[in-house]
């Protein structure tokens, strides 16, 4: 009798097939998150675009759990692996909102991690537990008018005076600065050295009436091309004193713990970035399989099916090389390098899909109504934000010795 011949197409596995990341848990997270921000953040968002997200959507979020995924049971959280980040990401993409997700991972990926990683006991019922439960709203001050990309020539000074530190200087384009109760802010405690004086402070904003605390004040509020349901703001200290134990790990260690930072908060962009050409994706598909011209739907056409051909290899290997190094990043390696590049990578990839798709679109595209022309905007900021293109490309040509 004879006996069946494997097939060499496609080999049969023992065992149920799984993600080399993402477990069962991972998937169920995904879809149960996924299903709330189409039910309760997608309906919002043109309103949110006049109006800006309001706080109320974190606090539901922190509800749900879905802001303390990474973080341990104890303040709070969830207790999950670094994966949890990239799921989130990829779930927020359905709110058809870059303003709202920008806001929302401002909280999750950048302030609440440094805080769990640096901070102190105190500093974590502080800050830490009210920020996964949505209650307190934080925003991150490392940007100036005179310094972004070049974080070591920051002027923002905390100069020691007794018990407390005294803080002057100015913070730019910061996301959730018009609304943040807290911030984690990067100054300068040692004005002669350069990244060995540099200091995090976990510092409050307002006080529990909501009013901006003494030496604090929002200088203005600015008007951006994309990301409208997010606020973003221009922050002013004069002679804002806050307590000595408000330094956020290590004096003078400052530029090496949001160089840590930074890694964590590009992986992150990276999936948000895979996730939104996904949408885009999905969305301009649909499109070209009912738009019709010459007497049949345009995606039948060859230049738009090598178009869609295209956008999809490049989505796809954006995905594989951020889930890859997201992996060597949660098993206890520090792959800056690829970090780098995945980031840099998807980035671009992320706005050349969303040029591709208001191709397809055509002139209505170029229309507020069809949400690719928001997209659109939104998405040209990820080649600006946690590092521009230029300062990726020069990392990742320093790694090699050159």
């Amino acid at each position: 009798m004879a006996t069946a011949t494997p097939s060499v197409i496609k080999p049969e596995h023992d065992g149920a097939r799984r993600h080399f990341i993402f477990t069962d848990e991972h998937l169920d997270l995904r879809e149960s998150m996924a299903a709330w921000v189409r039910k309760e953040l997608y309906p919002h968002r043109n309103e949110w675009e006049e109006t800006l997200w309001p706080d109320e959507a974190l606090r539901r979020a922190g509800e749900l759990g879905y802001l303390g995924l990474c973080f341990p049971e104890a303040y709070g959280g969830q207790g999950g692996d670094y994966f949890y980040s990239l799921v989130r990401a990829e779930c927020m993409s359905y709110s058809g909102s870059g303003g709202t997700n920008m806001g929302f991972a401002v909280q999750t990926d950048m302030v609440l991690p440094p805080i769990h990683l640096l901070g102190t006991e105190e500093q974590k019922q502080r800050y830490l537990v009210p920020g996964i439960k949505g209650e307190r709203i934080g925003c991150l001050g490392i940007t100036e008018p005179g310094a972004g990309s070049d974080v070591a020539s920051i002027r923002t000074s905390a100069v020691r005076d007794g018990d407390e530190y005294v803080i002057n200087g100015s913070k730019m384009f910061i996301t959730n600065g018009a609304r943040a109760d807290f911030c984690v802010l990067v100054a300068k405690t040692d004005p002669d050295a350069r990244h060995d004086g540099i200091t995090l402070f976990a510092v409050d904003l307002r006080d529990s009436e909501g009013a901006p605390v003494p030496g604090f004040s929002v200088s203005r509020t600015l008007e951006k091309m994309g990301m409208h349901a997010s606020d973003t703001a221009e922050l002013a200290f004069e002679d804002m004193r806050v307590p000595a134990d408000a330094v956020l790990g290590q004096l003078g260690k400052g530029f090496y713990h949001i160089s840590w930072e930074l890694q964590g908060e590009r992986l992150v962009a990276a999936a948000a970035c895979y996730a939104s050409c996904e949408r885009m994706f999905e969305r301009t598909l649909e499109y070209a399989k009912e738009r019709e011209a010459f007497g049949r739907p345009i995606g039948r056409f060859q230049v738009i099916r090598h178009k869609f051909a295209d956008m999809a290899t490049k989505i796809e290997a954006a995905k594989q090389m951020v889930q890859a190094t997201a992996w060597r990043f949660a098993n206890g390696e520090y792959p800056v390098r690829e970090i780098t590049m995945a980031k840099l990578f998807a980035t671009r990839v992320c706005n050349e899909v969303a040029d591709e798709c208001v191709q397809i679109f055509g002139g209505y595209g170029y229309m507020k109504e069809y949400e690719i022309e928001r997209a659109y905007r939104d998405q040209r900021l990820n080649r600006i934000g946690a590092g521009t293109d230029e300062i990726m490309l020069d990392v990742i040509g320093r790694s090699y010795g050159i």
